[in-house]
């Protein structure tokens, strides 16, 4: 075996467990902390088990192919279309993510209305069947037929016409055009809404902040998975546009050199391994969660931040004990004995007592039921 083969198959060992530790972690985070058990945090554990499989099963089996594995035909048809359904995979969920973000930003009400996490897990299936579809269809008969000399090899069996213009041009390109205008027309959402939430600031200060800081909330996390976009485009464009060099470019002017090949495909697997830390720079609450991880339960303590759904069920709930406690007065002085001071100290107390036990709660990771209606 040449130096080159072994530096190829190494980076692919060396990139497939990097894969696995970090996207296992991010799906046990998922997991385990219901915080992060979101809807934009079901296509991201979509999309971190895809890339757990490419570490499972694309990096080893392109480093079979690469080695003329498996000899039989049509195992080596499949080990090349695992490849490409990951591929597909990957991108209808970060499609899936792009229009979340969108409807989030563009129709929040709508949004939490009827985008739900059941609703989340339904798009993701949808996404990995149609990736299947997509990347399977050379197992379905577009193939260039039983290898010459029994030596697997994805262009020796992969046709190029369908790499280029059914997957890349129709499944790869076209999605990433349309998740890029997706993010200008969010860039531009966002202008609109802060100048709105700027000059409506003076009028009611409070309500005002409280918007912003939620529609900031919103702003931050289409950020970070445009991010996590951006870096996939880069990734795996170089291979594609490589593929599409060798199909429509003839002649030997166009050739490029095996080692710019290899370098794109291992460019495309790397994708894979560096997904977690992008979550994990972009979110506060994975931070969280892997240092709990790496540095135990006792050592990092989870802060409780209300969402605007519970704040709003204990506003909600205030005014209503209030109201009853209200009714209640008026009732004792018509009808009945006046509350005494005692039993005012003391129902105080209680009070004070339940609420203090409501933030001990909170304080080890727990919250109070009452506030999810």
């Amino acid at each position: 075996m040449d130096t080159t083969s072994q530096v190829y198959i190494s980076l692919e060992v060396v990139i497939g467990a990097i894969s696995v530790v970090g996207n296992t972690m991010v799906l046990l985070a998922i997991y385990k902390n219901m915080k992060l058990r979101t809807v934009t945090n079901t296509f991201i554990g979509s999309l971190a088990l895809a890339d757990l499989l490419v570490g499972i099963l694309v990096s080893p089996l392109a480093a079979l192919s690469y080695l003329g594995l498996p000899a039989d035909y049509m195992w080596c048809v499949f080990t090349n279309s695992v490849i490409v359904v990951f591929t597909q995979i990957s991108i209808f969920n970060l499609c899936a993510i792009a229009v979340e973000r969108f409807i989030a930003i563009k129709s929040p009400y709508f949004y939490q209305e009827h985008l739900t996490i059941k609703v989340a897990i339904i798009i993701s299936i949808i996404a990995w069947i149609a990736g299947m579809i997509v990347g399977f269809t050379p197992m379905f008969g577009w193939n260039l037929g039983p290898m010459a000399d029994n030596k697997c090899a994805f262009l020796s069996v992969i046709d190029m016409n369908y790499i280029v213009y059914f997957n890349f041009f129709g499944f790869v390109l076209s999605p990433l055009v349309i998740m890029f205008l997706i993010y200008v027309y969010i860039y531009y959402i966002v202008r609109q809404q802060l100048v709105k939430i700027a000059a409506l600031e003076i009028a009611n200060q409070n309500a005002q902040k409280k918007q912003k800081l939620k529609f900031a909330k919103e702003v931050k996390a289409a950020k970070s998975l445009a991010v996590v976009i951006g870096v996939f485009a880069l990734c795996w464009l170089p291979i594609h546009i490589l593929n599409s060099i060798s199909l429509i470019c003839k002649g030997s002017n166009c050739i490029y050199p095996y080692k710019l090949l290899l370098a794109a495909i291992l460019l495309s697997h790397i994708n894979s391994a560096v997904n977690p830390f992008l979550y994990a720079i972009g979110n506060s609450q994975f931070q969280l969660a892997f240092k709990r991880m790496f540095c135990g339960k006792g050592a990092v303590s989870w802060q409780h931040t209300l969402t605007e759904q519970e704040i709003t069920v204990m506003t909600r709930n205030a005014a209503m004990a209030k109201a009853k406690s209200t009714n209640s007065g008026f009732n004792s002085i018509n009808s009945g004995p006046k509350t005494t001071e005692n039993d005012s100290e003391s129902s105080t107390e209680n009070n004070l007592n339940t609420e203090t036990q409501n933030n001990d709660n909170v304080g080890n990771g727990q919250t109070n039921p009452v506030f999810f209606v």
